[in-house]
C-alpha cells in the first residue's frame, strides 16, 4: 500500500498575544468567514478588522493564559492516534494542518511530500461538516492539489463528517454521564448543547448541511446517553447584524433561567478540543449570563481532547477510510448537490432570494452596518476574539 499518512485538519489559534492580529487577518481573509459581494474588499476589510479588534481579542486570550491551547491539544491527539494505529498494525504517520495559524495546511503538505507519502487520509477534527470549517480547508487542499504535480501522485481519501461514529457518540455520552454525577440530583439537570453558529444564509442559500448534522448529532448523543434529562440546543458566537442560526446561546440561557432552571450542564457539541470558545466564551461569558439569569449550578462537559474512546473512534475512521473507495475533493466539498462553495461559486445576481439579500445590503444600510460592526466591534462581534 506504500507509505501512509493521516492529515488532521483544524482551525488553529494564536499561541501568544502577538499572534492575535495576524491570526485574525488570516481568519477574516477567508471568504468562507466573511462573504462580500466584491472580492477586492476581502483583504482590506480583513486588515481593518484585525487591526481594530486585536486588543480586545488579546484581552480574551489573557483570560485563558495568554494564548490558545489548540495546537498543543491537537498535537497530543495526533500522537495518541498514531500510537493507537501502530498498535493496530498500521505504521501511519500523522500530520497536522491548521487553516489560520501554524502549522498551516501548506506546511503539512510540504512535510508530506518530503516524507514521500503515497496514501493519505484527510480527517477534519470537526465532527459535523460546514462550508466555513471543513469546507474551507477542503477548498485550500483542492487548490493545492491542482497546482502541485507532486501532490497529484498521492492517492487520498477524505472523511467529510463523522458525527455518527459510535465511538465518538459513546465518548461524548461518557463525559456527560461523568459530569451529571457531580450534581446532587443528576436526573433533574438540564443538558444544554451549545454549537458554534453559522449565518442562516449558509443553510438556506448555500445549502450547508451543518444545522441538520448538529441537530442529528444532538439526538444521537442523547440516545446513546439514554437518560431522561431534559435537553436543548443553541448556537453561540454569532457575528454582525445578519441573522444566524437560532436560538442563540445567551438568549437560551436567559430563557431557561426565567423558567426556573437551576442546574445546567453545558455540552460544547462542535468542539473536540479545549480552546477559547470553551475556556473563555462558555466558562466565563456564558457562566456570568447564566448566573445573572438565576441558574445556580452551571457546569460544563470538558472537550474530548485525548479521551481514549474518542481517539479509538478516530482510529476506526482512519482504518475504514483506508479500506473504502476514495472520497475525492469534488465529493467532500459538496456533501449534497445544493452546497455552494465560495469564492469559486458566487451567489447569482438577479431575481433570487440571495440576490435580494445582497442587493439590499448594497443598497447601503445593511452592508455598511455590517462593515461598521465588524470594524468597530460594537454589537455581538465578540466572535473575532473567540477562535
Amino acid at each position: 500500500m506504500g507509505r501512509t499518512g493521516v492529515l488532521l485538519l483544524n482551525l488553529g489559534g494564536p499561541e501568544e498575544l502577538e499572534d492575535v492580529r495576524p491570526f485574525l487577518y488570516n481568519l477574516f481573509s477567508d471568504p468562507e468567514i466573511i462573504r462580500l459581494p466584491f472580492s477586492w474588499l476581502q483583504k482590506p476589510l480583513a486588515w481593518l478588522i484585525s487591526t481594530r479588534r486585536a486588543k480586545t481579542s488579546q484581552e480574551n486570550y489573557k483570560q485563558i493564559g495568554g494564548g490558545s491551547p489548540l495546537r498543543k491539544i491537537t498535537e497530543a491527539q495526533a500522537q495518541a492516534l498514531q500510537e493507537d494505529l501502530h498498535q493496530q498494525g498500521q505504521p501511519v504517520q500523522i500530520y497536522i494542518g491548521m487553516r489560520y495559524w501554524h502549522p498551516f495546511t501548506e506546511e503539512a503538505l510540504e512535510q508530506i511530500k518530503r516524507d514521500k507519502i503515497e496514501r493519505l487520509v484527510i480527517l477534519p477534527l470537526y465532527p459535523q461538516f460546514s462550508i466555513s470549517t471543513s469546507g474551507s480547508s477542503f477548498r485550500v487542499l483542492e487548490k493545492l492539489w491542482q497546482e502541485e504535480p507532486k501532490l497529484k501522485e498521492i492517492e487520498y481519501t477524505i472523511i467529510p463528517s463523522w458525527y455518527k461514529e459510535p465511538g465518538y457518540l459513546q465518548a461524548m455520552a461518557q463525559l456527560i454521564e461523568q459530569e451529571l454525577e457531580q450534581f446532587p440530583n443528576p436526573e433533574s439537570v438540564q443538558i444544554f448543547f451549545s454549537a458554534h453558529g453559522v449565518p442562516v444564509s449558509y443553510v438556506t442559500e448555500g445549502g450547508d448541511p451543518y444545522q441538520e448534522e448538529i441537530e442529528d448529532c444532538t439526538a444521537l448523543i442523547m440516545k446513546t446517553l439514554n437518560r431522561p434529562n431534559p435537553h436543548n440546543l443553541a448556537y453561540q458566537s454569532r457575528v454582525g447584524p445578519v441573522e444566524w442560526l437560532q436560538p442563540y446561546t445567551d438568549d437560551a440561557l436567559q430563557e431557561l433561567g426565567a423558567q426556573g432552571v437551576e442546574n445546567l450542564l453545558v455540552v460544547p457539541i462542535s468542539f473536540v478540543s479545549e480552546h477559547i470558545e470553551t475556556l473563555q466564551e462558555i466558562d466565563i461569558e456564558y457562566r456570568e449570563i447564566a448566573e445573572e439569569s438565576g441558574i445556580k449550578n452551571f457546569q460544563r462537559v470538558p472537550a474530548l481532547n485525548t479521551h481514549p474512546v474518542f481517539i479509538n473512534s478516530l482510529t476506526t475512521l482512519v482504518l475504514e477510510a483506508l479500506e473504502a473507495p476514495n472520497c475525492q475533493f469534488s465529493e467532500a466539498v459538496r456533501p449534497n448537490r445544493t452546497v455552494k462553495m465560495y469564492p469559486q461559486e458566487r451567489w447569482e445576481w438577479g431575481l433570487t432570494t440571495a440576490a435580494e439579500v445582497w442587493n439590499g445590503r448594497l443598497a447601503m444600510i445593511g452592508f455598511f452596518a455590517l462593515m461598521l460592526e465588524l470594524i468597530t466591534g460594537y454589537g455581538p462581534l465578540h466572535f473575532v476574539g473567540l477562535l
